[in-house]
């Protein structure tokens, strides 16, 4: 279900099949890189220690990458033989919990590497005998996009690991980009009015970003940028985590379960000054960036504190692509073309939130900024599919998780790749975890005289 508030041709459906075997092959490399930066910068004993009972070991998310692609590009789009059908069951995430993982017995790391290897070199046969069309799962380069978002998310996974991880830092990146330009207005109002919210167009959108749907929404007033550490330590200082006024019933009791005083990570010294943790490093909590490991409740008090709440997942979305010139639901903030280092920090080009500002190229037309990189916004949305939702191609993808208490999040992290991050990608976890690269912005109605303009 097309509609004409979105756009009718994208980029990769205009590409040559040539131009579309070298995109993915480039795609698969690059996340390829990035797998073996994350798992050769540690040695062995880090690689199959679990660094936490919310964490796979590493070699574990490292075979999983390589089983995925077999599956996918070897022994369906490609028609071959399996390559080590014995250990199907091992890296099936529904057979074993994460926490159960490190008992099984897994590949080791020198054989792990093997197997990827082995399983890329027959992935990229398939590519180039692929005719790219046809099959639903080979239209586009589908399954082959499809397993270059699988590794990607999965290297975010590693690199919150690698957060988890004690011992001496062994990731670095250079610093984001400073604050740029004008200052950030606090909130911008979103007119009331439809938008369009999914997509039928996008070629590697996955099935819980479909289909394209018609969604009227009031007048509302969302957060220009990312609630910050410096807004933030103002809820703390101000006994938030002390009042159950600001948290919902069930916030209440994590809180008071799991001890919560401050986003994970976190520490204070003698004097009363925060201090973060990050990738192994001890460092000043900067008062300008984005506030980032806090789970759905901390967020949702936050916002309660503040005099606001969470945005829907339709008010996020709209915030996000839809353009008051043309009523047009666009790819991203700043328009149709892909992401830029100018535009948004993805891809693990730093290891941290940017301040705010840092992106005034990537704002959107009504002036929200930072809807794409720098941390995954928690929304108030549970997780559940589109009007005209349609499995594809298997139920563990999406459907299997709808329901439940899990909430959605929005905009990918500086953890996510730009190959998996769009302004109709979902993300969804349960609402106390906070491992994840996770922060927030907050929304409220618009008054009678903001929404008459």
């Amino acid at each position: 279900m097309t509609t004409q508030h979105e756009t009718p041709t994208h980029p990769l459906a205009t590409l040559t099949e040539e131009a579309l075997r070298t995109r993915v092959a480039a795609e698969l490399a690059q996340a390829r890189a990035r797998s073996a930066l994350l798992t050769e910068s540690v040695d062995e004993a880090d690689l199959v220690r679990q660094h936490s009972p919310l964490m796979s070991p590493l070699v574990w998310d490292l075979a999983h990458i390589g089983s995925q692609e077999e599956l996918w590009l070897v022994r369906d789009v490609g028609g071959r033989e399996p390559l080590r059908p014995e250990i199907d069951g091992l890296y099936d995430a529904f057979q074993h919990s994460r926490a159960s993982r490190v008992d099984l017995p897994l590949l080791t790391p020198p054989e792990t590497r093997t197997y990827v290897a082995e399983v890329r070199d027959k992935a990229l046969d398939a590519l180039a005998h692929s005719s790219l069309r046809g099959r639903r799962l080979e239209e586009h380069a589908f399954a082959f996009g499809m397993i270059a978002q699988h590794e990607q998310q999965h290297d975010e996974t590693m690199l919150a690991t690698h957060q988890l991880r004690e011992g001496a830092p062994v990731l670095h990146a250079a610093p984001p980009p400073p604050s740029q330009g004008a200052p950030v207005p606090a909130e911008v109002l979103v007119p009331a009015g439809p938008f369009t919210m999914g997509t039928s167009t996008e070629p590697w959108a996955l099935d819980n970003e479909r289909p394209a749907h018609r969604v009227e929404l009031p007048a509302y007033v969302i957060d220009a940028a990312p609630v910050t550490n410096g807004q933030y330590a103002e809820f703390i200082e101000a006994g938030g985590y002390d009042d159950p006024r600001w948290w919902s019933d069930a916030g209440w009791r994590h809180r008071r379960d799991a001890g919560l005083v401050a986003p994970r990570f976190w520490e204070r010294d003698s004097d009363r000054r925060w201090w973060r943790r990050r990738f192994g490093v001890l460092e000043p909590v900067a008062a300008d960036e984005p506030v980032v490991h806090v789970c759905f409740h901390e967020a949702q008090a936050y916002a309660a504190w503040a005099g606001k709440r969470l945005p829907t997942e339709a008010e996020w979305e709209k915030a996000a692509r839809w353009d008051p010139a043309t009523g047009r639901s666009r790819r991203f903030p700043w328009g149709d073309g892909d992401p830029t280092p100018g535009r948004a920090n993805l891809g693990q080009r730093h290891l941290g939130p940017a301040p705010v500002g840092a992106y005034p190229a990537g704002a959107s037309p009504l002036g929200v900024h930072q809807l794409i990189g720098d941390v995954w916004e928690w929304t108030s949305s549970g997780w559940h599919p589109y009007p005209g939702f349609q499995m594809f191609p298997y139920p563990e993808y999406s459907e299997v998780f709808f329901g439940g208490d899990y909430r959605v999040l929005r905009g990918g992290s500086f953890g996510a790749a730009p190959v998996a991050v769009r302004g109709t990608f979902r993300n969804w976890d349960h609402p106390i975890r906070r491992q994840i690269f996770s922060g927030f912005r907050c929304a409220r109605d618009a008054t009678p005289t903001e929404a008459s303009g």
